[in-house]
C-alpha cells in the first residue's frame, strides 16, 4: 500500500505534521518495499482550500491511505471521493519512521468522519486549542 504520510521534513526522520492541507512535505512510503518518496505540499500556501489542493497532490502520486494528526472536512471529502482511506491521531512528537512502525501495527483507526479540524472548527488537542 501507499501510505501518505504528512511531515515537517523530506525524510523518515522527519516529525509528523498533525495537520493535512498545511503540511510543508508529504512523505509517501510504499508499506511492503519500504521505498519512499519526499513531496513538496505545494497547496500549503494557500488562502483557501489548501486541504482540498494538498489531497490532489497525494493522489496524484497514487497515495491510498493517508496518516496525519487532523484533516477538516472539505479536505476529508477530497480524499474520501479519490478513494484515499484516511488515518488520523499521528503525533508531531513521532518521527515519521515511528509513526510507521505504529500504523503497521495497528495502532490507527481508519477515520469515518472528518475530525473538525481546521476548516471545521476548532478542537482540543495536547492541552492547547
Amino acid at each position: 500500500m501507499k501510505l501518505c504520510i504528512t511531515s515537517d521534513g523530506k525524510d523518515l526522520d522527519s516529525s509528523v505534521e498533525e495537520t493535512f492541507g498545511r503540511s510543508p512535505y508529504f512523505v509517501i512510503i510504499d508499506t511492503e518495499t519500504t521505498e519512499t518518496k519526499s513531496v513538496r505540499n505545494t497547496a500549503v500556501h494557500s488562502g483557501h482550500g489548501a486541504g482540498i489542493g494538498a489531497a490532489q497532490i497525494i493522489s496524484d502520486e497514487g497515495a491510498e491511505a493517508l496518516l496525519t494528526g487532523i484533516v477538516g472536512p472539505n479536505a476529508f471529502t477530497a480524499l474520501k471521493a479519490a478513494h484515499i482511506k484516511v488515518f488520523e491521531g499521528a503525533s508531531e512528537f513521532d518521527s515519521i519512521k515511528v509513526a510507521l512502525e505504529k500504523f503497521k501495527k495497528g495502532s490507527y483507526k481508519e477515520a469515518t468522519v472528518p475530525s473538525g479540524g481546521p476548516g471545521g472548527g476548532r478542537r482540543f488537542r495536547g492541552g492547547r486549542w
